[in-house]
């Protein structure tokens, strides 16, 4: 098997243990706030958004740092200090006896973070050109597979055991990971004989910078989208059916229903980019996702919201993969970590936005207006790729010229 096809398994099966870990703690994040001794619903709002955004914004602040040395010391190496970093971090938040330790502990997990974004890179710069759609799709199954039984997991543990145990799997889940990326991942890397270019340098020997540019920003505002609505799906769910007696559990499922439909239909999606053009099945993508969260503002209990959150996943599978493979194309292997860093960067800096003001948002106007609001940004950010990446690329293939 070619190196870049085994490391692909790998990487996809790395990334499931990673984020099925990760993801467990979406919907009990607000359950382990009140067990913190928080009880007021709107603090449990601010506070989750919090909780979760600093995460993101910390990991977006050392994202470039940790590209920067993937390019010089490889992907592999990043890969093991992030899985084995993350999966101390998880053990020591099962151990937290405050609200302030919390987001403390929260902050630390932002500075290991980027196994999954380092595994993107490894194999954006390994795999063909004409086979980039498939592979990246394949990988993102993986990584929505953990999206997808984790939440059903964290749901149906925390119903049986406690915080602390909870916490402490999620962290030797993660430690799978490391132990996959050690023993099994290889990189043929040779580090450069000379000085890395400086970001100026990088920048300037780019020669469609406005489509970079577009990336970065459509990466920030579609996991914004995303992420204004996810941590606080557990409380809306509560809203819909306050009598339940299985709000972890439930919340668990209906977090897994977008990831199971994206598992599902990701690869195939990837396929179909790699025919017709990644920068198509990207803006239809979007487009999708932009009408799938109108209606479930309207829902009238958890069963409807997961049916529209099902149509969500399939949109979203499409828009990770084909997101890398567009950058791919305009990225030179060299400079590869530090681009998808940057990129990257992008992604988090929108989860902590998205996170922050959703629950920020949601606590003054109510959650059914941010789903309104989401579709919204999310159709800002098809109106910017349409114009700045489809346009553009879509002309100089009509044109014959290569882009």
């Amino acid at each position: 098997m070619e190196i870049w096809k085994r490391n692909l398994y790998i990487c996809m099966l790395g990334g499931f243990v990673n984020s099925a870990a990760l993801s467990e703690i979406v919907p009990i994040l607000p359950l382990y706030i009140n067990h913190l001794g928080v009880h007021n619903t709107q603090q449990v709002e601010i506070l989750t958004g919090l909780a979760f955004g600093c995460t993101t914004l910390v990991a977006a602040l050392f994202t470039p740092l940790w590209g920067n040395l993937a390019d010089k010391y490889g992907r592999r190496p990043m890969m093991l200090r992030s899985s084995l970093g993350i999966a101390l971090t998880l053990i020591l938040t099962g151990y937290v006896c405050n609200i302030y330790q919390l987001l403390g502990a929260r902050f630390i997990m932002g500075i290991v973070a980027g196994f999954n974004a380092t595994a993107v890179t490894l194999i954006a710069t390994q795999v063909p050109q004409d086979k980039a759609g498939w592979a990246l799709g394949t990988l993102n199954t993986g990584m929505i597979g953990g999206m997808l039984f984790g939440p059903v997991i964290g749901g149906y543990l925390i119903e049986v055991t406690s915080f602390t145990t909870l916490f402490t799997l999620m962290g030797l889940c993660v430690a799978i990971a490391f132990f996959l990326t050690l023993f099994f991942i290889k990189e043929n890397f040779t580090p450069p004989s000379k000085k890395l270019a400086s970001f100026t340098t990088l920048w300037k020997s780019f020669p469609h910078k406005s489509i970079v540019v577009t990336m970065f920003l459509s990466s920030f505002f579609t996991q914004a989208a995303l992420f204004s609505i996810e941590p606080i799906i557990t409380i809306y769910i509560h809203m819909l059916s306050p009598n339940t007696s299985h709000l972890a559990f439930i919340s668990g499922i209906i977090f897994a229903s977008a990831g199971f439909s994206s598992f599902l239909t990701s690869p195939y999606l990837g396929r179909i980019a790699d025919r017709i053009g990644p920068y198509r099945v990207f803006l239809v993508g979007i487009i999708a996702s932009a009408i799938c969260f109108i209606p479930q503002a309207f829902v009238q209990n958890e069963w409807q919201l997961m049916f529209f959150r099902l149509l969500t996943g399939i949109a979203f599978g499409s828009i990770y993969p084909t997101l890398n493979a567009v950058l791919k194309r305009f990225t030179p292997p060299e400079t590869a970590g530090r681009i998808f860093s940057y990129m990257q960067s992008g992604q988090f800096l929108g989860v902590f936005a998205g996170s922050v003001l959703g629950g920020q948002l949601s606590a003054t106007f109510g959650i059914p207006h941010m789903f309104l609001i989401t579709s919204a940004l999310l159709f800002l950010n098809a109106l910017l790729v349409y114009n700045f990446i489809y346009k553009p690329i879509n002309l100089h293939e009509r044109l014959g010229k290569k882009i």
